[in-house]
C-alpha cells in the first residue's frame, strides 16, 4: 500500500455508553456504504454486528467486531465496541490499534457513566475523535446539553457544526453549519437517499448566528482561520473543513454532529466527517518500540517498505479455522504463508492464512500492509498483546495493560 492509498484509509472504532446506539449506527454506516444489503436490529436480534447468540439474546454488544466498508474512495475498517463496562477490555484493546473513534451519545441522557470511561481510555491513547449525539428524535433530545457536558467534564472543545432539523418526532434532518444547508431524509427509502437544499426560513437566523460562533471559536483555537477572520477574508467550507481536521487531530477540539441512527437520519454526514476530520495511518505519529539487538528505542512509520512491526491486539477461537488471532499492522507488508517472529515470545511462527473480517464472516486475502487491521489463521503460542515482526530486525512494541478484575469468580464442574 503506497503513501496516497494509505491516506485514504480510516480505521475507527464505535464507542459510547450501554444502549447509546453504537452497532445501530454501525449497521447503517455499512447498509449506506453498500457492505449490506438489509439493515439489522439490534432488538430484533438481527444485527450483523452482534453475531453472537448471547448478544442477540439479550440485545447488547458483549466483543468488539471488526468490518470494512467505503465511502467516497475511502476504506474505512471499523471496530464495533461494547459499551458495557464489565466488557471495558474490548474497548482498550481496540483504542490501542485504532487511529480515530466515533464517541455517540444519547441526546436524551448526555454524558453517561461508561461514556467518561470510554473518553478516559480514547484519551489514554491520544485517539483523536468524533461526537455523534444520537437519538435526536426523542422527547427531550438537546444537542447543546450534550455539547456542553463534554466541555465541562472533559476540558476539551466542542465544535458543533450540525443543528438538528426540527426537534423530537419533528426530526427531519440536520442543518450543515459548514456548508450552510438543509439535509432532510426520505422516510420511504429508510434514509439512503435524501434532499439537499436552502435553510428554511424558520431557521436561518439561528443557523446563521452558530455558524458566527463556530467561526469564533476555530479562530481563536487556529491561526490560519484567525489570519482569515482579521482581515475579513471570506472563510469558505474547504478553510473550515482543514481547520477542523487540524483541532481534531491535535486533540484541541471535537466536532459534534447529530442524527438519529434508529430513524435512519444523519448516518451519511458521520461518514463524511470520518473522511474530513479522523486520521489515516500517515497522520498518527510512528509507533514505538525497543529494538531487541541494539536495546534502544525505534519508531517505525506507516510505510510498507519498513520492516516488518504488527501487534496481537485479540485473540478469538473460530469453530471452523481454530484460532484468529488479530493484527494491526503498524509497518511493513506480510503474505499468507510467511514465518513472522513473535518478539514477545522469543519464537518464530507461520502466517498459515490472513483474512479480512466481516463480524464473524471471513474473506482469504493474499497480503496485508502498513495500517491494515486483519486477522490470522495459523500461529501458534500467540497472547494479546504480543508484537509480531521480522526476525532480521526485531522490534517490541508496548503491549496492552488492561484494568485489574474488581472481583475474581471460580467455576468448576459437577463431574
Amino acid at each position: 500500500m503506497n503513501r496516497d492509498t494509505l491516506a485514504m484509509v480510516r480505521n475507527i472504532g464505535i464507542i459510547a455508553h450501554i444502549d447509546a446506539g453504537k452497532t445501530t449506527t454501525t449497521e447503517r454506516i455499512l447498509f449506506y456504504t453498500g457492505r449490506l444489503h438489509r439493515m439489522g436490529e439490534v432488538d430484533e436480534g438481527t444485527a450483523v454486528m452482534d453475531w453472537m447468540e448471547q448478544e442477540q439474546e439479550r440485545g447488547i454488544t458483549i466483543t468488539s467486531a471488526a468490518t470494512t466498508c467505503f465511502w467516497k474512495d475511502h476504506r474505512i475498517n471499523i471496530i464495533d465496541t461494547p459499551g458495557h463496562v464489565d466488557f471495558t477490555a474490548e474497548v482498550e484493546r481496540s483504542l490501542r490499534v485504532l487511529d480515530g473513534a466515533v464517541v455517540i451519545f444519547c441526546a436524551e441522557g448526555g454524558v453517561e457513566p461508561q461514556s467518561e470511561a470510554v473518553w478516559r481510555q480514547a484519551e489514554h491513547y491520544r485517539v483523536p475523535r468524533v461526537v455523534f449525539v444520537n437519538k435526536m428524535d426523542r422527547q427531550g433530545a438537546d444537542l447543546f446539553g450534550c455539547a456542553e457536558q463534554i466541555r465541562r467534564r472533559f476540558a476539551v472543545r466542542p465544535l458543533i457544526l450540525q443543528l438538528p432539523l426540527g426537534v423530537s418526532e419533528n426530526f427531519q434532518g440536520v442543518i450543515d453549519l459548514v456548508r450552510m444547508e438543509a439535509i432532510a431524509f426520505h422516510e420511504e427509502t429508510r434514509g439512503a437517499t435524501y434532499t439537499v437544499g436552502p435553510i428554511p426560513a424558520a431557521c436561518a437566523a439561528e443557523a446563521t448566528a452558530y455558524r458566527e460562533r463556530l467561526v469564533e471559536t476555530l479562530a481563536e483555537l487556529d491561526d490560519e482561520v484567525l489570519e482569515s477572520y482579521l482581515s475579513n477574508a471570506r472563510i469558505g467550507e474547504e478553510e473550515l473543513h482543514r481547520a477542523v481536521r487540524r483541532l481534531t487531530l491535535s486533540l484541541r477540539a471535537v466536532p459534534v454532529l447529530c442524527g438519529a441512527a434508529f430513524r435512519n437520519k444523519g448516518v451519511q454526514p458521520l461518514l463524511d466527517a470520518v473522511v474530513h476530520y479522523l486520521p489515516s495511518p500517515l497522520d498518527v505519529p510512528p509507533v514505538k518500540g525497543i529494538n531487541l539487538i541494539t536495546g534502544a528505542e525505534e519508531v517505525r512509520a506507516a510505510n510498507p517498505s519498513e520492516p516488518l512491526a504488527a501487534l496481537v491486539f485479540k485473540l478469538m477461537t473460530d469453530p471452523y479455522v481454530g484460532v484468529l488471532a488479530f493484527l494491526r499492522i503498524y509497518s511493513g507488508f506480510v503474505k499468507a504463508g510467511d514465518f513472522v517472529f513473535n518478539a514477545s515470545k522469543g519464537k518464530r511462527g507461520r502466517l498459515g492464512r490472513l483474512l479480512k473480517m466481516h463480524a464473524n464472516k471471513r474473506e482469504d486475502i493474499g497480503e496485508v500492509g502498513a495500517g491494515d487491521i486483519v486477522a490470522a489463521v495459523g500461529l501458534k503460542d500467540v497472547s494479546t498483546g504480543d508484537t509480531l515482526c521480522d526476525e532480521a530486525h526485531p522490534i517490541l512494541l508496548e503491549s496492552i495493560q488492561f484494568p485489574e478484575p474488581v472481583i475474581s469468580v471460580a467455576i468448576e464442574p459437577r463431574t
